[in-house]
C-alpha cells in the first residue's frame, strides 16, 4: 500500500551558487558522506548533487513532513541497492517518523527515480507499506 508519494525539481545551477557561496558548510549540511563521495566523482557534480537534492526534497514530501519535526535534509541519503537501483536511507528523525507510517506486520519500501536534463533535475518518491517476509 502507499504510503506517501513525493516529487521536486531542482535548478543545478541554484546548487552551484550554493556551493559557491556557502562551501564545505551547505555540502556538509545538506548532503552525507556518501553523497558527497559520489557526486564529487562525476564531471557535472552540481548536477549530481542537484538529482540528491530533489530525492531529499521528494522524500520529505511523501514523508508528510517537509523539513520539520526533526527531519533534516542529512537524515535523508541517497543510496544505491547491490543492483544498483537507487532508494533512501533514512536515518534520525526522517526514520523514526517512517516508523510511525508503517503499519503493524508491514515494512516500508523507498521507490525513487531521478533523472536531469541540465540544468534541471527531478527526482519521485514513492514509500509503500509491503508485507513483512515470513521467517
Amino acid at each position: 500500500m502507499i504510503i506517501g508519494m513525493g516529487s521536486d525539481l531542482c535548478d543545478a545551477r541554484r546548487i552551484q551558487k550554493s556551493i559557491e557561496r556557502f562551501g564545505e558548510r551547505f555540502l556538509d549540511r545538506v548532503f552525507t558522506e556518501k553523497e558527497r563521495e559520489r557526486s564529487e566523482r562525476k564531471k557535472l557534480r552540481a548536477e549530481s548533487y542537484a538529482k540528491r537534492f530533489a530525492a531529499k526534497e521528494a522524500c520529505a514530501k511523501a514523508l508528510g513532513t517537509g523539513f520539520r519535526d526533526g527531519v533534516f535534509f542529512r537524515d535523508l541519503g541517497v543510496v544505491n541497492l547491490p543492483s544498483g537501483k537507487p532508494t533512501m536511507r533514512l536515518t534520525g528523525g526522517a526514520l523514526k517518523r517512517l516508523n510511525t507510517l508503517i503499519p503493524s506486520g508491514f515494512e516500508p519500501q523507498i521507490d525513487l527515480t531521478m533523472t536531469d536534463e541540465g540544468p534541471l533535475a527531478q527526482a519521485i518518491v514513492i514509500i509503500s507499506a509491503v508485507p513483512k517476509a515470513p521467517r
